[in-house]
């Protein structure tokens, strides 16, 4: 029981990390960045979308993966820890697609496959 707990402080810090992302490209698909040329004002842009809700729970689950990351260093060598956070690229490659409706290629398909290969090849070592 105590190896599953543990593997869920890795897992939580994926997901939050993985939620994030997601969180933010949900609410930058709402906005058209050409109405901004210069750089000065793309900055400007972005440092204002702090205040925005949905960008400051994305900031929190940042935080709570960073947090959930260094329970799971207490509890794993980095060594092995380390490599399930490629799942953050699956993960993402999936929602993306469910949520964005963006193309998964064959390319990406593979590349699922080796991340996921990778994984199962590295956690065998504990």
């Amino acid at each position: 029981m105590t190896y599953i707990v543990n593997h869920l402080y890795i897992f939580l810090s994926i997901l939050f990390a993985v939620t994030s992302q997601l969180v933010i490209k949900w609410k930058m698909n709402e906005y058209d960045l050409t109405q901004y040329p210069s750089i000065i004002e793309k900055f400007s842009f972005a440092f204002s979308m702090l205040f925005n809700p949905y960008i400051i729970l994305s900031i929190f689950l940042t935080l709570l993966s960073g947090l959930s990351w260094m329970i799971a260093m207490t509890k794993f060598d980095i060594s092995y820890a380390y490599p399930f956070t490629a799942l953050g690229f699956v993960f993402i490659l999936i929602f993306s697609a469910l949520l964005f409706h963006e193309p998964i290629t064959w390319h990406k398909f593979i590349g699922i496959l080796l991340i996921t290969s990778g994984i199962l090849i590295t956690s065998k070592s504990i």
